[in-house]
């Protein structure tokens, strides 16, 4: 049984869940969460200060020893808004990696709404529409599902963490005009998800979050005694509604720090940004006829969990949304630039017979046969910007795309293996090669190879597609091509151009023959 093991190294605090996989589901082991505001000083000079940089690091530290413990197989850790936006991250990034050994991977805004979305949908049991909203320390993400199943997200830079530094970091309690400049820009924000999550306000709301419990907690404590703060309650709170968020939203300038922190739910550290959570969660919900909201303790580090399970394990249902998330976007980014998916396909079918059939000779990994397939139907994308240099463009637009599914190494691999259909060759110091781990260089080489040989094999598109029987041998490989309808002649001069370079790679001779 594999143990896997998700970190989230947020913009207000970090988390660490560790669980094991058990009868194809997860079972969790460890929990550990800290406080650090690696976001505090990025959202006001634009880098991370070096004591936020060591007090995250010593959590981090903390969370290895828990990870080593626990003999984790596979740990993923991933970064949100603070080192999105931070000029310094690769510094924190390679400080990480040395002092831990772990690559922490620096998401979008829009890639930590699809893994909050996977967490909470895998245990909740909404199956109609609802909205997620996620309240973190630098960004705020909102993600319409339907039937488990996304239909719009977006991410706003409405972190609590974040406005309390632009907005109210002066007085305690704040002035009235900072708190009416920092309502003026949530709303501001607030006015471009509108636009997109219209017509909402009999969908349900789960949100999530540290800032999420407290305001649950603290509302409720207020509702039930007239207002007025009341002591710690025994029962734990649920849901929060709009009208007891307002109150509560109201009050909270008022009252200093000190004042906050003895509300239920909030604590010395939450009382510091509650006020400008609780105005986001408030507005939202307001500005978009909402009646409320229920609190899911679940989030990014379990979105990542299930991420990795479903990786690994082909017999969860996690895994076929998994794979239908990916193919998805692969077809949506197809779409945006222009790609026909029907004209991609022939390409595709092939590079994955060739992968299949030529495994023992090329041994790359199976994960290689996604990332191919992948590669194979966005290998046009860059035409969308200038068909001269196409492969280059294709590069870039592939590996800055937000593709669900796709870590950014495994976007680097694939839009390293579609780059190099032209005339160049991937050498190590080449652009696209940059991003890519050194251990994988031989196998993205072999992989583009094998596209190469694909799309060799679709030459004239306005033929049928060419059927292709593939014999490898100790010295050569022999591809032997069932003609078309209009022949297959072009096709086969493209292979026997191919055959130097896949001499080169794969130490055999290709030959191509007609049957």
């Amino acid at each position: 049984m594999q143990i896997l093991a998700a970190i989230d190294v947020g913009s207000n605090s970090c988390r660490l869940k560790i669980a094991r996989i058990e009868n194809h589901r997860l079972k969790v082991l460890h929990e550990d969460r800290e406080v650090t505001r690696l976001g505090a000083s990025v959202f006001e000079s634009g880098t991370i200060s070096p004591d936020a940089m060591a007090s995250t690091l010593r959590t981090l530290k903390r969370f290895y020893k828990a990870v080593q413990q626990a003999a984790a197989d596979r740990v993923r850790a991933v970064a949100t808004a603070a080192l999105r936006d931070a000029r310094n991250a690769q510094a924190f990034v390679a400080w990480v990696k040395s002092e831990t050994g772990w690559d922490l991977e620096i998401i979008s805004g829009l890639e930590e709404a699809r893994l909050i979305h996977r967490g909470v949908m895998r245990e909740t049991g909404t199956r109609g529409r609802c909205l997620l909203v996620d309240l973190g320390g630098g960004s705020c993400e909102i993600t319409l599902s339907d039937r488990k199943r996304i239909v719009e997200t977006m991410s706003l830079p409405l972190g609590a963490v974040r406005l309390t530094e632009e907005f109210l970091h002066e007085l305690d309690p704040p002035a009235a005009e900072d708190i009416a400049s920092m309502k003026r820009f949530i709303r501001r924000e607030l006015g471009r998800a509108g636009k997109r999550f219209a017509g909402l306000s009999r969908v349900p709301v789960i949100a999530t979050s540290g800032t999420a419990a407290a305001l649950v907690q603290a509302s409720s404590v207020l509702a039930r005694s007239g207002g007025r703060p009341a002591g710690r309650s025994k029962q734990i709170a649920r849901t929060a509604e709009t009208r007891a968020l307002r109150r509560l939203a109201t009050r909270l300038p008022k009252m200093t720090n000190q004042e906050r922190s003895k509300l239920p739910g909030v604590g010395p550290r939450r009382a510091e940004i509650i006020v400008a959570g609780a105005e986001v969660y408030t507005e939202l919900l307001e500005h978009l006829g909402l009646g409320g909201f229920r609190y899911s303790d679940l989030g990014l580090r379990d979105g990542v969990l299930a991420q990795m399970l479903a990786e690994r394990d082909a017999r969860t249902s996690a895994h076929q949304q998994f794979e239908r998330d990916r193919w998805e976007s692969v077809l949506a980014t197809c779409k945006r630039y222009g790609v026909d998916p029907r004209q991609a396909e022939p390409v595709r079918a092939h590079a994955a017979q060739l992968f299949r059939d030529l495994q023992a000779m090329h041994g790359l990994p199976a994960e290689y046969r996604q990332w191919l397939e992948a590669a194979a139907m966005m290998r046009d994308v860059g035409k969308y910007i200038n068909y001269q240099g196409h492969h280059r463009h294709t590069q870039y637009v592939i590996a800055g795309s937000e593709l669900y599914g796709f870590t950014p190494q495994q976007r680097s691999i694939v839009s390293g293996i579609a780059r190099y259909l032209g005339k160049s060759r991937p050498a190590p110091q080449d652009r696209a090669f940059r991003y890519i781990a050194a251990a994988d260089h031989e196998s993205v080489k072999r992989a583009i190879v094998l596209l190469r040989l694909a799309v060799a094999l679709n030459q004239d598109r306005a033929s049928d597609v060419l059927r292709v029987t593939v014999h490898a041998y100790p010295k050569r490989v022999v591809l032997t091509i069932q003609p078309g309808r209009t022949g297959a002649e072009l096709e086969l001069w493209s292979l026997r151009k191919e055959a130097a370079y896949f001499r080169e790679v794969f130490r055999r001779e290709l030959f191509a023959t007609l049957a």
